[in-house]
């Protein structure tokens, strides 16, 4: 088979990136070991597929390419042996696999394609120099055969430059996937940190851990409504179209963060840990150096007044608490329940909706807070002895944060009433919590608003 001429058929213009991929087809046939040369058609469209940005063709033109190579009836591409005789008898560009379907056949092997899409994506696939047009003089795609029936030439698209360039697509092909998989393994790995970052805020907030104020990235962070602050300015910068560079820097950037936090813990946790071995250091020194008979009348005192042997603790003091004797002979110890305190600021970003109800449209304060879930308390249907039951266990503040907290959720919860009796009686066997009712309701809030970013963009 022989090939023709390679300018394009009518007022179609020839390009310099026409040239440049039928000069690269033409020295690739003219090598020696050009014929021995076998790709498997549909293994190197694959590899296409995914390489198909850098080399810059859209997936309908693949489709348009997917037809042509249909029209070959070999699983495998190869060029033809080379005839020296026939090659210097006739002044062509090289034998090559030439398919010459009309734009009909090849629109239904396209699924239905326009006929204009169609003439479209072919001039895409020719200038990326993945095919060649060889069209014959009026224009159309026919081959014509010898005396044995084989073909002699043919006019049609030339599929000679996948052979060529097929080493080419499968290394473009191979860097696609190696980015994908490091892409995936940052998300993967933000994702994680992301979830540790948020379960160590929680528990921070939980545990009422404390801390000096401290600098992240140039913010001064005093509080753990804060971190939470500085958390959500960070995920907020995460997309589905954020790159590799930038997914790079935002993970380095959230695992410092996670660190930090990380840090505060530990520390929170070994000043517990010193603390604890101070005091029964002190209580086995003061036991080897008091005597029993100086230590009943004391014990006896101490049942008369408690408040003499205990000192309330400051926090104690702030919430109102009321501490109890603990049961059992000969110990005259009490036991607090610790307070577990949430920043005000951040139980209003959770819950913003409650401030309609507070004086004059705002809140400022701990009470105004309590006076505003008071009234949305009857708004919502909840019965007084609900109200009752759950100020008794939760107490004033942590009732009219879950007050504020299923007004936010509105329609979610059906019978407001029954669910603050199911809160209280977990709170009342001591399995409910505020701080990951408070964090899942923020980030719901950081969620809604990325869509509304992504709609709005």
């Amino acid at each position: 088979m022989r090939t023709h001429p390679t300018t394009p058929f009518g007022r179609r213009p020839l390009s310099l990136a026409m040239v440049a991929a039928q000069a690269a087809t033409r020295d690739f046939a003219a090598k020696p070991d050009a014929s021995e040369t076998v790709v498997h058609k549909w293994r190197l469209f694959r590899a296409l597929t995914e390489a198909k940005e850098p080399i810059g063709v859209t997936d309908r033109a693949l489709s348009v390419l997917h037809a042509l190579l249909s029209f070959h009836q070999e699983t495998a591409l190869t060029l033809p042996e080379r005839d020296p005789k026939s090659e210097s008898e006739d002044n062509s560009a090289g034998a090559g696999v030439v398919v010459f379907p009309s734009n009909r056949e090849l629109s239904i092997r396209a699924h239905g394609m326009a006929p204009a899409t169609l003439r479209r994506h072919l001039a895409s696939l020719v200038e990326a120099g993945l095919i060649i047009r060889r069209d014959s003089p009026n224009g159309k795609r026919f081959a014509r055969r010898g005396q044995g029936g084989e073909i002699e030439s043919a006019f049609g698209f030339d599929l000679t430059p996948l052979i060529a360039r097929a080493a080419e697509i499968e290394n473009l092909a191979e860097e696609v996937r190696a980015e994908n998989r490091a892409i995936a393994l940052l998300r993967e790995r933000i994702t994680l940190v992301r979830r540790d970052i948020v379960k160590m805020i929680e528990a921070g907030m939980e545990e009422g851990v404390r801390f000096a104020p401290i600098s992240i990235d140039g913010q001064d962070i005093s509080d753990w409504q804060g971190l939470y602050g500085g958390y959500h300015a960070l995920s907020a910068r995460y997309s589905r179209s954020l790159g590799r560079t930038g997914l790079e820097a935002l993970a380095g950037e959230l695992a410092a963060f996670a660190t930090e936090i990380q840090k505060l813990l530990e520390t929170h946790v070994k000043q517990q840990k010193r603390s604890a071995n101070e005091s029964q250091t002190e209580r086995h020194i003061q036991n080897q150096i008091t005597n029993i008979p100086d230590l009943e009348p004391r014990l006896r005192e101490g049942r008369a007044d408690p408040p003499g042997l205990m000192p309330k603790e400051p926090e104690a003091e702030r919430a109102g608490a009321l501490t109890t004797e603990a049961p059992g002979p000969g110990t005259g110890e009490r036991q607090a329940s610790p307070t577990r305190t949430y920043p005000l600021g951040m139980v209003l970003q959770a819950c913003p909706d409650v401030v309609d109800y507070g004086k004059s449209g705002e809140i400022s304060c701990w009470r105004d807070l309590i006076d505003a879930a008071a009234i949305v308390r009857s708004a919502l249907g909840v019965s007084p002895d609900a109200w009752k039951q759950a100020l008794d266990v939760l107490g004033e503040h942590d009732a009219s944060i879950v007050v504020a907290a299923i007004l936010q959720r509105g329609e979610e919860i059906k019978s407001a009433g029954g669910y603050l009796r199911v809160l209280t009686a977990k709170a009342r066997a001591g399995e409910f919590s505020l701080g990951p009712v408070l964090m899942a309701l923020l980030r719901g809030k950081a969620s809604k608003a990325a869509r509304e970013r992504r709609q709005a963009g």
